[in-house]
């Protein structure tokens, strides 16, 4: 599958603006005629630098949108995947054949996996290709779904769902760093951040198909239907490119040249568009890969915390299970408006003045919260909270972790701090029991404000602006 996010590395371009660069080209090669690149030619040569141009003005094209749809299919399914868990542990436990301790094993397994799923396709991805990355992590998470099926036992159950959850946290990196490779520069948030919205899909699909399947059919053809539709979508997305900013940065210029000429079947860009966009103004990659890591931390831990312990912090305060439950549901209406905000804002204000301002939100919105005494105050705040989060999951995690990195080291960085931010994510439930034995409910939503104040000045202070930039 073709995991091709990185290789825009071949040269960025300026266009020459005084008389100096003029006199300098008399005794230097002359710059392609769009624009002068900002990456050094003995990087790439001056043909991968021309290719990288040419790759910069593209529009969109039938093959784009063609990887588009399959990367977000396989988020859809990885999402779907995900959510499962929750609805198969409830079902094997009310018919005995669980506990609530291996149910717990069965859970933590998968979040093992998405830790270690997401490191490891970081380097396959910038090592051996994307599209080796991508292929091999769709079939991992759809062939062990498809064994979870036979499963004779919980504790196979348990090994199944921890190789799934590699594949799927290597989708999720994948995926997302894919759509930044191929799109368009000047809508390069607005595809990847669409991409976040069809996987956040995810939750609501499997609550549904879930309540229609296993009450009649029971727990097991809930892992047929996943591993039949990965193999479905692993056999469409066998054609899907390499990424041709991967194939210019390891020199193999031909392949990449081929899949560029299909890609200007769009159209392209005037010059004068071209030279308007900059090159991303990074720093250091260990100043980058903090912003992303605690970024992306952050936007997880938040969401994460908020999501899963409202309705049991509700019932604390005295709301029934199905008032707490119901409550839950319409603040969640936010989700998919959340997202459509983020990937409506990544291009048209920026991404980090998105996601600061919504960072800067949560924190406030953690504090108001926890002031809440009424139904109404809880569902009206929660419900914001709830979109603030989703602009975070749609403008963080979908599209400004993958650009902080260059070419050859975008799938490492991107599987580095999604990493970091699977393992803090799996530590919160012991942390927030362990809170709420000694203080009371109101330090859970000021430890949410706290990290996404933290986050956001992290952000303010070192994060690059990368919204129409390109990438090298």
């Amino acid at each position: 599958m073709s995991t091709t996010k990185s290789t825009q590395a071949a040269s960025h371009h300026a266009a020459p603006t005084s008389a100096t660069s003029a006199a300098s080209s008399a005794t230097a090669p002359a710059a392609p005629p769009t624009a002068t690149p900002t990456t050094s030619p003995a990087r790439f040569g001056e043909r991968g630098v021309r290719l990288i141009q040419r790759l910069d003005q593209t529009r969109e094209s039938p093959l784009f949108r063609h990887v588009f749809a399959l990367v977000a299919g396989g988020m859809l399914l990885d999402a779907f995947d995900v959510y499962l868990a929750s609805a198969v542990t409830s079902a094997i436990l009310a018919n005995g054949w669980s506990t609530l301790q291996l149910n717990s094993l069965f859970l933590s397994a998968g979040f093992l996996g998405l830790f270690l799923g997401s490191l490891v396709s970081g380097f396959v991805g910038d090592l051996r290709g994307r599209r080796v990355a991508y292929q091999v992590n769709l079939a991992v998470f759809g062939g062990a779904s498809l064994l979870s099926a036979l499963a004779p036992n919980m504790g196979v159950l348990i090994v199944l769902r921890f190789i799934a959850g590699v594949g799927l946290g290597a989708e999720i990196v994948t995926g997302y760093a894919l759509i930044t490779e191929f799109a368009p520069v000047g809508h390069r948030g607005r595809w990847a951040a669409a991409t976040s919205v069809v996987a956040n899909c995810g939750a609501p699909v499997t609550l549904l198909v879930s309540t229609i399947v296993i009450p009649h059919l029971g727990w097991r053809p809930m892992f047929v239907i996943v591993g039949v539709l990965a193999a479905i979508l692993w056999w469409l997305r066998r054609d899907v490119p390499e990424s041709p900013r991967w194939l210019v940065a390891h020199g193999r210029l031909d392949e990449a040249e081929s899949i560029i000429a299909e890609l200007e079947t769009g159209g392209r860009i005037e010059p004068t568009e071209a030279r308007a966009h900059e090159l991303v103004r990074r720093g250091s990659r260990g100043r980058m890969l903090l912003v992303a890591s605690v970024a992306a931390s952050a936007t997880i831990i938040c969401q994460y915390t908020f999501t899963t312990w409202v309705p049991t912090l509700l019932g604390r305060r005295g709301i029934g299970i199905s008032g707490s439950l119901g409550l839950s549901t319409l603040m969640m209406v936010g989700a998919p408006l959340g997202c459509l905000l983020g990937a409506w804002a990544v291009d048209r204000i920026g991404r980090k003045p998105t996601i600061i301002a919504a960072f800067a939100a949560t924190a406030v919105l953690g504090v108001a919260y926890a002031m809440q005494t009424s139904r109404v105050g809880v569902v009206v705040v929660g419900f914001v909270l709830t979109a603030c989060f989703y602009v975070l999951m749609a403008s963080v995690i979908a599209v400004y972790v993958a650009e902080l990195f260059p070419t050859d080291w975008r799938f490492r960085g991107a599987g580095i701090a999604n990493a970091v931010a699977k393992l803090l994510t799996v530590a919160m439930p012991v942390v927030v029991t362990a809170v709420l034995q000694v203080a009371p409910d109101w330090t859970i939503f000021a430890g949410i404000s706290a990290i996404a104040a933290i986050a956001c000045a992290v952000v303010w202070v070192w994060g690059p602006e990368t919204n129409r930039r390109l990438l090298d």
